[in-house]
């Protein structure tokens, strides 16, 4: 709106107020505006509040004052300040490894009349297809998975979508991926895949997995990397979001960018050049696979039950 005295910008900023307060409560534009005045005292007033894609489980918002733009996630579960919170120091952990930034910035973790939030800086999306792209993620992913550490797991456990996430640690990969990955989400599942055979498959395959992989010191993983995790900003730099991190074998981020598409060869010999992966590799991408279908099976359903069926055969008799 284009204001010409001081009247009609009183009018404008109680318009805009007006609408903000139709997509956010009053308590939680306070409470971000709060979140805002600790970054820069002088300009953290909310000036809009635009509604924007962030997935299905949240909803999102770009939030712009005179300065600068922001980008809060809200959310009224439960458990969603523990969520965001698990979030947030993701975040943190992929910016101090891949420095330069190449995640967002959380700000602040909180709650205000019944919804979490989570505000973060604002990344202006650029094009994925853009040159060199692929490669910058692949050697991106590459720099993160350089950081090593002693255990598998973290110091905290998070979420994987809605779902919690355990990673209390273990000094063996194998007992790690049965015990914290495949067997929380078998428990959850349970009543979905009786009288499947699948649950006597799993149990199978725990028998035999540590004879199925090569074994690597524990890499910090995003640990819930597809195409819809991550971003190309305007400058051509990929930016790592929606992370559920944890130290595990650096194989499960490389396999879930195969699980539903959207990477390209050149992201795979990007990586490859940086950090090169063990011969075969390409034969377990099923087997890691097999944590996020078990997910997938419990956020939305039987549909994959199909495709955990199939994963399954590549490594039984």
């Amino acid at each position: 709106m284009v204001v010409s005295n001081k009247h009609s910008e009183r009018y404008s900023v109680t318009k805009i107020s007006l609408f903000c307060t139709m997509v956010l409560s009053q308590p939680l534009i306070q409470a971000l505006e709060t979140a805002i005045r600790a970054i820069d005292a002088g300009d953290f007033r909310i000036q809009s509040i635009v509604p924007v894609h962030g997935g299905d489980i949240n909803r999102a918002f770009r939030l712009e004052t005179m300065r600068r733009r922001y980008f809060v996630k809200t959310n009224e579960a439960p458990a969603a300040l523990t969520m965001f919170l698990g979030e947030s120091d993701g975040l943190e952990r992929i910016l101090k490894a891949t420095a330069p930034a190449h995640a967002p910035r959380p700000f602040m973790a909180g709650h205000a009349a019944g919804e979490a939030f989570l505000l973060m800086t604002w990344i202006e999306a650029g094009n994925k297809q853009q040159p060199g792209a692929q490669e910058a993620l692949g050697r991106l992913l590459a720099t993160l998975h350089q950081n090593r550490a002693h255990r598998f797991g973290f110091k905290h456990d998070n979420y994987i979508g809605t779902l919690a996430q355990s990673n209390a640690t273990a000094a063996d990969w194998t007992a790690f991926f049965i015990e914290q990955r495949l067997k929380k989400q078998l428990a959850l599942a349970r009543h979905r895949l009786e009288g499947t055979g699948l649950l006597a498959r799993f149990d199978q395959l725990f028998a035999r997995l540590a004879d199925l992989y090569p074994e690597e010191r524990p890499s910090l993983v995003h640990g819930d990397l597809w195409s819809g995790n991550y971003l190309v900003d305007t400058a051509c730099q990929p930016v790592l979001i929606d992370p559920a991190i944890y130290y595990g074998h650096r194989e499960v981020d490389i396999a879930m960018t195969r699980l539903f598409g959207g990477f390209s060869e050149r992201f795979y010999a990007a990586y490859h050049e940086v950090l090169p992966l063990e011969t075969g590799w390409e034969h377990r991408v099923a087997l890691w696979n097999l944590y996020p279908l078990l997910v997938h099976l419990n956020l939305f359903g039987e549909a994959y039950i199909p495709p955990l069926t199939q994963a399954l055969s590549n490594y039984l008799q």
